[in-house]
């Protein structure tokens, strides 16, 4: 039966892309994860009123994260295409997305910890500085544990960009279930395999979905 109704799907070359799609998702994640909060955090201790409070430092981190931001990502790709090479050793393969996924989805998931900061109780931070807590402690015992929900969040929101992110990268190379529908079903009219990539993918998608949500809940103490 789903020969009939897939003839063109060869079952060893959906794993494998669907694989790609996974491991180009996760660590992409993790890398967005500590580059975004980094950055998230950077913005929030030199805002006006920070505990870091610098003007430049919070203009010059705005501008790189509004910059990368507004620019379409498979743009962005092409443009760090010799940057991608020098670092990966080559432009193709699942492996070779990584950069561009991660300075890609880092600028958009540190806004989202910016604003997951400003909404912990300025009275907590406030009560840790009158202790005398350092920043460090602040930040690593205050601000990350108080904002975590609203952190996990932003998390599954990224990695939901990050899945259509992998899908744009496989048109130009990268592998994954984007490269698998394009070259594979798009150019060979074979709309079976677009379909089948395109289910496989919101599968993925409700898949992050549910984990950052469940996540979430138990983080949240409210």
């Amino acid at each position: 039966m789903l020969t009939e109704w897939l003839p063109n799907i060869k079952l060893e070359d959906f794993w494998e892309a669907t694989e790609e799609t996974f491991y180009m998702t996760s660590l992409a994640l993790v890398g967005t994860f500590i580059l975004g909060t980094l950055l998230g955090l950077l913005l929030y201790l030199t805002m006006k009123g920070g505990i870091w409070q610098n003007k430049v430092i919070y203009s010059v981190t705005a501008v790189f994260v509004n910059v990368f931001r507004a620019i379409p990502f498979i743009i962005l790709i092409l443009l760090l295409f010799p940057f991608t090479n020098f670092l990966m050793g080559t432009i193709r393969g699942p492996s070779a997305a990584l950069p561009a996924l991660i300075i890609g989805a880092a600028p958009f998931y540190g806004r989202l910890v910016e604003i997951a900061l400003k909404e912990v109780d300025k009275g907590v931070v406030e009560a840790a500085q009158a202790m005398g807590a350092k920043t460090r402690t602040i930040i690593l015992r205050v601000l990350l544990p108080e904002a975590m929900p609203a952190l996990v969040s932003g998390l599954t929101v990224t990695a939901i960009a990050l899945i259509g992110y992998t899908a744009m990268a496989g048109v130009i190379g990268a592998g994954g279930l984007g490269n698998y529908a394009y070259y594979f079903g798009f150019q060979r009219r074979d709309f079976d395999v677009v379909l089948i990539c395109s289910i496989a993918i919101v599968v993925i998608v409700f898949i992050f979905q549910f984990i950052g949500d469940f996540i979430s809940n138990k983080l949240d103490k409210r």
